[in-house]
This record gives C-alpha cells, sequence and structure tokens, in this order.
C-alpha cells in the first residue's frame, strides 16, 4: 500500500516508528512489542535510518520482516546525512528491490558531536532535493516528510519553515508526519497555517507518550518541542516512581490524542520508541476511528 492511501474519506491513517535495536537481544524484543501493536491494525509502519547508513541494511530487515510476517505496509526513513545522491539511490534501488515503496524523506540531524548539518560532496543539501530525487526515478513510491509544529530549531522564522515545508510537498511529499508536540494549541496553529498557504496534504500529528520526565526532558531538548508547565510538574511530583510516571504520560497522551480525534486529524503517528504499552494502553481506551 501507498501510504498517501492511508487518508482520505472513511480513513484513518494509524501508524507507528520503530528504530534499528544495537543487540539481538533488543531485535528480539522489538519484534515482540511489534506483534503486541499489530493488534491495533495499524494503516503502516517506519523504521528511522541512521546517519550515513549507519543501519541502512538493519532498517530495511526490519521493516522487511514486519511486512512478511504481518502483511503491514511499510516505510524507510531516508536522510541526507553523509551520503552522496549515488549512495541515495543505491539506497532506494535496494528498497524498491525488496518492494518496499514508501519512504519518509527527511534532510536528518546532524551526526552526533556536531552542531550543524554539512552537506556531504555529491550530496544533497534539502529534504525537498531528496523527495525530488525519489520523484524522479520511483515516481510511483509514497513519500511522506516531516512538519514541526513549533518550528525548526534551524529555521530562520516560523514562516520560512513553512515555506520550506510546502517546497516538499510541491516537490511530491504525499503526507506530513510532524515532530512530536505536548500543546495540542501548536499543532492546531501549525495546521492552521498551512492550509493558508496552500498546503492541502493530510497533515499527521506526531505523538511520543512520556514514560520518563529524564528521558522525555533530553528528547525534548534535542528537537526543540516544549513540555506544559503543570504537566513537567505533574510528572516531577511522582519522584522515582517510574509506575506513577507511566500513568501520568499515559493520561497525559491519553487527553491529546482524545483532542485531536475530536478535531478531526486524519490519522495519528506514535513514537513507540520499541516499546508497545504505553502505546497499546492509549489506543485500548479511545475509540480509534475504522482503518480500511
Amino acid at each position: 500500500m501507498n501510504i498517501r492511501e492511508a487518508y482520505g474519506p472513511g480513513k484513518f491513517g494509524l501508524s507507528f516508528e520503530l528504530f534499528p535495536p544495537k543487540t539481538e537481544k533488543g531485535e528480539t524484543a522489538l519484534f515482540a512489542h511489534v506483534e503486541k501493536l499489530m493488534a491495533f491494525q495499524p494503516s503502516y509502519i517506519t523504521c528511522t535510518y541512521g546517519a550515513g547508513g549507519s543501519t541502512h541494511e538493519k532498517t530495511l530487515d526490519i521493516i522487511s520482516h514486519v511486512r512478511e510476517q504481518y502483511g503491514c505496509a511499510v516505510a524507510s526513513h531516508l536522510t541526507c546525512v553523509g551520503s552522496t545522491r549515488d549512495e541515495l539511490f543505491e539506497y532506494l534501488r535496494e528498497t524498491a528491490d525488496r518492494d518496499i515503496r514508501n519512504i519518509v524523506a527527511l534532510r536528518g540531524d546532524p551526526p552526533q558531536g556536531t552542531d550543524a548539518f554539512e552537506q556531504v560532496e555529491g550530496g544533497l543539501r534539502y529534504a525537498s532535493e531528496l523527495v525530488e530525487l525519489i520523484r524522479s526515478r520511483w515516481p510511483e513510491f509514497g513519500i511522506a516528510v516531516a512538519g514541526y509544529p513549533e518550528t525548526h530549531r534551524e529555521a530562520e522564522s516560523p514562516q520560512a519553515d513553512l515555506e520550506n515545508l510546502r517546497r516538499k510537498v510541491d516537490a511530491g511529499g504525499d503526507v506530513i508526519l510532524t515532530q512530536l508536540f505536548y500543546n495540542n494549541s501548536d499543532f492546531f496553529r501549525f495546521r492552521d497555517a498551512c492550509t493558508e498557504l496552500g498546503i492541502t496534504v493530510p497533515i499527521v500529528p506526531g505523538i511520543l507518550p512520556v514514560t520518563n520526565l529524564a528521558q522525555i526532558e533530553r528528547i525534548t531538548s534535542l528537537c526543540g518541542a516544549s513540555l506544559p508547565v503543570a504537566f513537567k510538574e505533574d510528572l516531577g511530583r511522582c519522584g522515582d516512581d517510574a509506575a506513577q510516571q507511566f500513568d501520568v504520560g499515559v493520561d497525559f497522551a491519553r487527553g491529546q490524542v482524545q483532542e485531536l480525534l475530536e478535531q478531526g486529524v486524519p490519522g495519528v503517528h506514535f513514537y513507540v520508541l520499541n516499546k508497545s504499552k504505553a502505546t497499546g494502553t492509549i489506543l485500548a481506551s479511545l475509540q480509534i476511528p475504522t482503518r480500511d
């Protein structure tokens, strides 16, 4: 299935994002969690891609297994970081050879230990260029691009960030998957701004349920997302009680998703961090629209 087909009248796109584990034990645990997540009949599952192809084969192995085991549509992430055009073409050829026809096209974050993105010689600088490259050879691929409700941390301004997003869509992006956020008002404002700019593709909120305060503080500091003060205080009152932090975080995410559903989002993309309990608890407690 092309991921663009997950959205539209009478459809609701539910998707989960995985990342390649570093060990065989981690991979075994991942697939045990995928088994539980499949009970919610996702429209598709994505898997991240390490900078410079560091998880090239692992990414494709994981999503190939998911597709073959469950018949679920899948998408590989692909970034511009550390790769030449020829290397990106090679990855896309292998993706097509494995009958994987969906890509989450990203510029990518700077490699660990560096402060700024650097275009390699013979490579690409912008995600819009990556979308163009994919469309030039594989026009049938489904392509998701990233949107930032709180503005990309490197953008000159919110308007410049939106203009960049429109370039990605105009180049051939089918779906916008947003960065994680914790104030739904940020998402609604972002969605309205996209509409005003003439962006008409599905805009899908990305949700990362909080299960550990220290972990989410690290993640939000890296991506530029903000935590509501009251929510952070509620988590802080849990102290080191992991179970209490889990309950507070899941309850908050449940409320987030419920409001998003009420406001007619075309789908929800969960950053599951290779686990199933938090996302599964949320989905089991909500009336998720029927998926084809």
